[in-house]
């Protein structure tokens, strides 16, 4: 399997026509660039977001351009303090364009069997995959592309199921 860097799969955002949409469903999330932010928020210091601006730059520009970007964020309730802190800074994402739900874990349908081996993937327009892969310890190794329309279509079936009864980040109530 041939994996592509961060940089190489954000750069399907500058090609996409219409719709990004990401599927997460890690409780954790091993990011380089962001434990230093974090361990800052798990510490109650002041928050620098300041990591965040060329992922923010990037949505702001792909969406003032009239494209969409979504997530649906599956989540294990408790939160994990990862997912605390994401859910404390999603405002950021918002203010720059992107959508984003939250789904309880527990309220996924029974017997859901997630597409591509329960790996996180972004769908860019109904028509390309980039699947997320991690190691042992939730670091990112690469994502993987995808375009096998059974696949794709697998991914767009449980996109539009979770989208649909997902919560809305400013009715979630964690």
């Amino acid at each position: 399997m041939e994996l592509i860097s961060s940089d190489e799969r954000n750069q399907l955002f500058e090609s996409f026509a219409h719709d990004a949409f990401h599927l997460e469903l890690r409780d954790d999330y091993s990011v380089p660039n962001e434990e230093g932010p974090f361990e800052s928020w798990l510490a109650g210091e002041d928050d620098d977001d300041s990591f965040m601006e060329p992922w923010l730059q990037l949505m702001k520009r792909v969406t003032d351009s009239g494209r969409t970007v979504r997530r649906v964020r599956v989540v294990t309730e408790p939160h994990t303090p990862y997912i605390q802190w994401e859910h404390a800074t999603t405002d950021l994402n918002e203010e720059a364009g992107e959508s984003i739900r939250w789904l309880p874990r527990h309220k996924l349908p029974e017997g859901l069997v997630f597409p591509v081996a329960g790996n996180d993937w972004w769908l860019f327009d109904n028509k390309l995959l980039a699947v997320g892969h991690f190691d042992n310890e939730g670091r990112v190794l690469g994502s993987e592309i995808i375009e096998t329309p059974s696949v794709v279509a697998e991914c767009i079936r449980v996109r539009d199921l979770l989208w649909d009864m997902s919560i809305p980040t400013n009715e979630y109530k964690p």
